[in-house]
């Protein structure tokens, strides 16, 4: 009897998520092999010693015996409300526990989100570069991913009139990941005020990604969108997994703000498809009270002298020291977006340097074509190392691409 192999959805077929795909199962395969393996593919803070902060692991502690049973799809009321002050504090004054849901991480929120929006053929604006989950997701739950330029050469700033240029019947929403993954971009008032004129005009729902709110350098300031979007539906994602170094824990929020006055059967839609999971994970969501309402320990971390500022400026360095490296210095997020000069190394291959970077000199990075760019010199480290760690990196990339450019 002959045995078939079993056939896997073909809507896979345009889903990618190289951050944890073939590369990683590699470098895992090395380990195993007694290699040491440097891990600069996924912004995972615990790997790289940060601590969830004390208060937080007490508060679950504390809260255990109240987190046996199953909660609100929503989630507990005190994570939401927490989730509404914060809002309020940043001027959303519009919002109550009832637009607040908490999930598995911004992850499940924004595939809930988009599930209950999208019909078979609708179309998403995402950015390029983009934090590939979002393409993905979109694809997953029947829609098509319309990619927005935000090229190196606007230091991957969003083109205004290329987004509209998409804008189609079919165009359902606008994402937005502000600060941004993979390229550490912030947008300026300017900028977003302009996107929210601009989804008004169209009716478009705002999804805004902005998970790394809080971590920003030099003169870079986060403009929440929700204070800019007023005649449209703007959906807000954050959590705990970045700023409070929490991503085990799988907290993230979605924030249901601006004009909802057509948007009751969408808010039925997420909290049914919230209620088929039952509830997010509730021993965590006890921190959240406590993470959003007391001392706000991450600006200690992007302080000149803290520990993010000194390995983000280690990376900057690196690259202005190096002779085939280029960089647009990250503003905020745990990311840098470096890119290869293509003159000095015609042919460059961001998959090529990625292998041979693990295999050569046992460092895990992410090709730049694996976040949605149509160019292939990119690639992307995270900056959680201390600083000399991303310094033997970058010695390592160096002797690379050096033998690259005598061959």
């Amino acid at each position: 009897m002959s045995i078939k192999n079993i056939a896997t959805s073909q809507a896979l077929d345009q889903v990618r998520y190289e951050i944890r795909g073939a590369l990683a199962k590699r470098a895992l395969q090395m380990e195993r092999q007694g290699y040491e393996i440097i891990h600069l593919n996924v912004g995972n803070p615990g790997r790289f010693g940060f601590r969830t902060p004390e208060t937080m692991r007490l508060a679950m502690i504390e809260n255990l015996s109240q987190a046996e049973a199953y909660t609100h799809q929503k989630g507990i009321f005190p994570a939401r409300e927490a989730v509404v002050m914060q809002q309020q504090n940043r001027g959303v004054l519009d919002v109550s526990a009832e637009q607040v849901f908490i999930g598995n991480g911004v992850s499940e929120l924004i595939d809930l989100c988009l599930r209950g929006l999208l019909n078979p053929g609708d179309e998403v604006l995402v950015p390029s570069p983009d934090y590939p989950l979002w393409t993905a997701a979109v694809v997953l739950n029947g829609g098509k991913a319309v990619h927005y330029d935000c090229p190196p050469e606007r230091s991957f700033a969003p083109d205004l009139e290329h987004i509209e240029a998409q804008i189609t019947p079919r165009t359902r929403a606008l994402v937005l990941i502000n600060p941004n993954n993979p390229s550490g971009h912030v947008m300026d008032r300017v900028t977003l005020e302009a996107l929210a004129r601009l989804a008004e005009k169209h009716q478009l729902v705002v999804f805004a990604d902005e998970i790394y709110d809080q971590i920003l350098f030099d003169d870079a300031e986060f403009i929440p969108m929700a204070t800019l979007v007023h005649d449209t539906l703007c959906v807000s994602f954050g959590g705990l997994s970045k700023v409070y170094r929490a991503c085990g824990y799988r907290v993230g929020w979605a924030v249901f703000s601006g004009d909802r006055r057509h948007a009751g059967e969408y808010l039925d839609a997420v909290e049914l498809l919230s209620a088929l999971r039952l509830c997010s994970n509730v021993p965590a969501q006890w921190a959240v009270q406590t993470a959003l309402g007391g001392y706000q320990s991450i600006r200690e971390l992007i302080a000149p002298e803290g520990r993010l500022s000194r390995s983000r400026e280690a990376v900057i360095n690196a690259v202005r020291q190096s002779q085939f490296l280029q960089l647009s210095a990250p503003r905020g997020a745990i990311y840098a977006f470096p890119s290869v000069d293509s003159e000095q190394l015609p042919g460059f291959n961001d998959h090529r340097f990625a292998m041979d970077m693990l295999e050569q000199q046992h460092v895990l990075l992410v090709p730049g074509s694996s976040f949605n760019v149509p160019y292939h010199n990119h690639f992307r480290v995270t900056f959680l190392p201390r600083a000399g760690v991303i310094d033997e990196v970058f010695g390592r990339m160096e002797q690379l691409l050096e033998s690259y450019a005598q061959a």
